[in-house]
């Protein structure tokens, strides 16, 4: 008998003998899988059982282990594909997009947002996202965290940034679009900063207030009712602030960036991601990569608001020549910055589309040149390391969160579409979807 198969024979004897002393437990499972995706090598493993008590994966065992009197309720997943859950790092949970969605802030009270998030994490839950970070909204976004974590409603695990930090009339500024008479003058307590000071305060009351991170608007975006998409709306000096106030207290800083001098002071101001990206120059690439900056590139949202772009009426007049210019070069630029060798983390803004439809990302940015395994990668392990989670989130290994995805058949690119309907999904060792 070799060293490997000794090996894995004693370790089959120790888990009959553990598995039957045991009591019942309805939160012990035993998964079966065809493979699994080991996201840290790149590799994908042959069949497995994967052993889950609690919330956490206790072992990862070769071949199907099927031991006498087993406690365990076994999950058999023998024509599946086991992955860590997927991370989606750019969503907006406390809306979606619809022709109507300009005057509902207007109509809706905080209630109103909190039972449609409900809703939309739910939904993002079962579409195999067990963990998101949340980009911005009222701050309704860090109850709905509050209530996941109680376990009140279901939804993934929640990083939020609460309300993001804008400048006055910038991407993020909550009074765009406004009469003169409703729009007051925000400042740092309502996300819009416009000075050093601000920003110190501004990241300071995010503290306050429950956040995970800090989401900055560097420059114009597309949906805001204001006429520039991509000008810069920071200065450096500004965001070293936010960032340096940042770090203080244990936070990363993500900034929405369509326009390339936006995109430059950001990353000189220390954020770490960088998100969409669209216009984005070699010299800036060249800039993310020497300092270690993510790109979020949300390519699903700039083909979705290219496509509503071009209905009369979905979008106010002030945004379709932004949705009709800026879309459509999302994912043409992702594929040069992947080729330049940037850093990915998978993100894909949803709530700017339907929320569910986040695997469309994984099909667009295999689509531009980035290999599935790869892609999957900056749907798990990177999106840890960023969150500061790596330790326990983004893969499947003796003690993280059982946190799992599996789709029917092969990871490949003929059976891609798979993605698009997880066949099983568990998220903190419970069964969330489970397909018969």
């Amino acid at each position: 008998m070799t060293n490997k198969l000794f090996s894995v024979f004693i370790g089959c004897f120790f888990f009959c003998v553990f598995i039957s002393q045991g009591s019942l437990d309805q939160d012990k499972f035993i998964i079966h899988c065809k493979h699994w995706v080991d996201v840290e090598n790149l590799e994908i493993k042959g069949e497995s059982s994967i052993f889950v008590e609690g919330n956490k994966i206790t072992s990862v065992v070769q071949g199907r282990v099927l031991p006498r009197g087993t406690e365990y309720q076994i999950i058999d997943l023998r024509e599946h594909t086991l992955m860590p859950g997927w991370i989606d790092m750019h969503v907006h949970l406390e809306s979606e997009t619809s022709p109507t969605k300009y005057i509902e802030r207007y109509q809706d009270d905080e209630s109103d947002i909190a039972y449609k998030s409900v809703k939309f994490a739910e939904i993002t839950l079962k579409a195999g996202f067990t963990s998101v970070r949340d980009l911005g909204g009222t701050g309704v976004n860090i109850s709905l965290k509050k209530a996941i974590e109680r376990g009140d409603v279901n939804g993934p695990r929640v990083f939020t940034a609460g309300k993001s930090l804008a400048s006055t009339g910038g991407h993020a500024d909550p009074t765009n679009g406004s009469s003169r008479t409703l729009m007051g003058n925000p400042g740092p307590k309502e996300g819009v900063v416009n000075s050093i000071e601000d920003a110190k305060k501004a990241v300071r009351q995010r503290y306050k207030n429950g956040a995970d991170l800090i989401k900055i608007t560097a420059t114009g975006g597309v949906l805001s009712q204001a006429k520039s998409g991509d000008n810069p709306q920071f200065t450096v000096e500004e965001i070293k602030s936010i960032c340096e106030t940042a770090n203080d207290y244990g936070f990363h800083v993500a900034a929405h960036a369509h326009g390339d001098e936006g995109m430059q002071r950001a990353i000189l101001g220390g954020v770490t991601t960088i998100e969409h990206g669209t216009k984005m120059s070699d010299k800036t690439m060249d800039m993310m990569k020497k300092r270690g900056v993510y790109l979020v590139p949300t390519i699903t949202a700039g083909k979705f608001v290219s496509e509503k772009g071009a209905e009369d009426g979905y979008y106010p007049e002030i945004v379709r020549p932004k949705a009709l210019e800026i879309g459509p070069k999302i994912q043409g630029t992702f594929g040069k910055e992947y080729k330049k060798g940037v850093k990915i983390a998978f993100g894909t803004d949803a709530g700017v589309f339907p929320h569910g439809d986040n695997a469309m990302e994984f099909i667009y940015m295999e689509e531009a040149g980035m290999p599935l395994l790869e892609v999957i990668q900056s749907a798990t392990l990177t999106p840890a390391k960023i969150l500061r989670m790596e330790e326990s989130l983004g893969q499947i290994k003796e003690g993280f969160f059982a946190d799992l995805v599996a789709i029917k058949g092969e990871v490949s690119k003929e059976n891609i579409e798979a993605f698009l309907s997880p066949a099983f999904v568990m998220k903190d060792g419970k069964v969330i979807v489970k397909e018969e």
